[in-house]
């Protein structure tokens, strides 16, 4: 396998091969303002839809589906090496050798103003996606400013955007995350979320209370889309389906966290993307929407299922329960079945089956370094590197009230 960024990319729904190179193309698209038609985009029209956050895992699943009906999509991503930037110029390459057109890249931080707004305004956008986020309960936990900054301050950037450009709508991923240690077994949009257990899920409510905020005093549509525990082919690293995936194949330590008796309502990708789609062509004011699956998976079952999948068994440590981790998460659907026709298909187990088949094809071409498990080095060629362990991570966690009170010093003195 190629050690460059041409690499070979497995597009999990039909096993094709392509090789890409990132490429800089430009379109243009007429502006829309919502204010003087009911139906703000005629049917002829191309969406211009920028997608931010669009070299990650949603995102880029989110543009592939967008640009594969017509649509324009133009994507910023600042590439952060929260995990393997790596695999986000892959799925970069992918977008780019499979469109070729219709398709433009920036780099960038959506919290520059310079650059957010000369995107808007050359690109002449007129509807936003905005997945781009700081993800991960626990490392939000070690340094809350980091997730203040990128998804508080990113986000009012780009509602700023939106209303100053006419936007016929703008769609932003929240998260399950809000609900905090809610003891309903099943979760609803009505549910009081005002006591988030991390900063993470502090920003992601934050964000929810923006957007009501500029459809208040803008009638800019806003919908959040409360993401529960999204996973499939190509998914984050750092997320338990990939982890485990990997470390049961590599014959790695998984840890479980607790007796094993949580349950996550995981959603497989395609899916999230129906709904994140729907969302996009579908304005209705000012909303918030569980994407999930509806069928919670015990953590006992979830490891047992992947050592059927892959016919190893799992060697598992033992660990307490996470500071911030939810227990329990299972989405109530009534309201996306509702207002978005939002109806997944994918079982946990035909899932599963699909991200651990394109794992080892993965492997077998050599993507994942044989490597320990490390903090992503970006410089490296190898291969992607494996995450910062959940071991390491909680080491972090035990550290980070002495962490926050030194940068609390520092910033007083500033």
């Amino acid at each position: 396998m190629s050690n460059s960024d041409d690499t070979i990319f497995i597009d999990p729904n039909t096993e094709l091969q392509s090789r890409g190179t990132i490429k800089e193309t430009s379109s243009e698209t007429p502006a829309v303002n919502r204010e003087k038609s009911d139906d703000p985009i005629p049917k002829c029209m191309i969406k211009t839809i920028l997608v931010t956050g669009g070299a990650g895992f949603i995102g880029s699943y989110v543009a592939d589906a967008l640009l594969t009906r017509g649509d324009k999509v133009v994507i910023i991503d600042e590439m952060n090496d929260y995990y393997s930037v790596k695999l986000k110029r892959m799925n970069l390459n992918f977008l780019r050798e499979k469109h070729k057109e219709m398709l433009v890249v920036y780099e960038g931080d959506i919290c520059e103003k310079g650059l957010v707004t000369n995107i808007f305004e050359k690109e002449k956008i007129t509807h936003v996606c905005h997945l781009a986020a700081r993800a991960g309960v626990r490392p939000s936990i070690v340094d809350p400013f980091v997730y203040v900054h990128s998804n508080i301050e990113g986000t009012t950037r780009l509602l700023d955007c939106a209303r100053e450009f006419n936007c016929v709508n703008f769609v932003y991923a929240s998260s399950s995350s809000v609900y905090g240690s809610s003891p309903k077994s099943v979760l609803t949009e009505e549910d009081a979320v005002d006591k988030p257990v991390s900063p993470y899920a502090a920003t992601k409510k934050s964000c929810e209370l923006l957007a009501y905020t500029f459809h208040h005093l803008y009638a800019l549509p806003t919908t959040g889309l409360r993401f529960f525990t999204v996973y499939g082919p190509r998914g984050r690293p750092d997320m338990a389906p990939f982890k485990f995936i990997d470390r049961i194949s590599t014959e790695q330590p998984i840890q479980q966290y607790g007796d094993g008796t949580t349950s996550r309502d995981y959603t497989y990708i395609t899916d999230i993307v129906c709904g994140v789609v729907n969302a996009i062509d579908r304005p209705l004011g000012c909303e918030v929407i569980n994407l999930g699956n509806g069928r919670p998976y015990e953590l006992k079952k979830f490891i047992s299922l992947v050592e059927r999948c892959l016919g190893k068994k799992a060697i598992i440590e033992v660990l307490p329960q996470q500071p911030g981790d939810v227990e329990h998460t299972c989405a109530s659907i009534d309201k996306a079945r509702a207002l978005l026709g939002y109806d997944p298909k994918v079982t946990f187990e035909e899932g599963i089956l699909r991200t651990t088949d394109w794992y080892l094809q993965a492997s077998k071409d050599g993507l994942f370094g044989d490597v320990a498990y490390a903090a992503a080095d970006t410089n490296s060629n190898t291969g992607l590197k494996r995450t910062l362990s959940d071991l390491e991570l909680s080491s972090l966690v035990t550290k980070s009230s002495k962490r926050l009170t030194k940068r609390g010093s520092r910033f007083s003195e500033e």
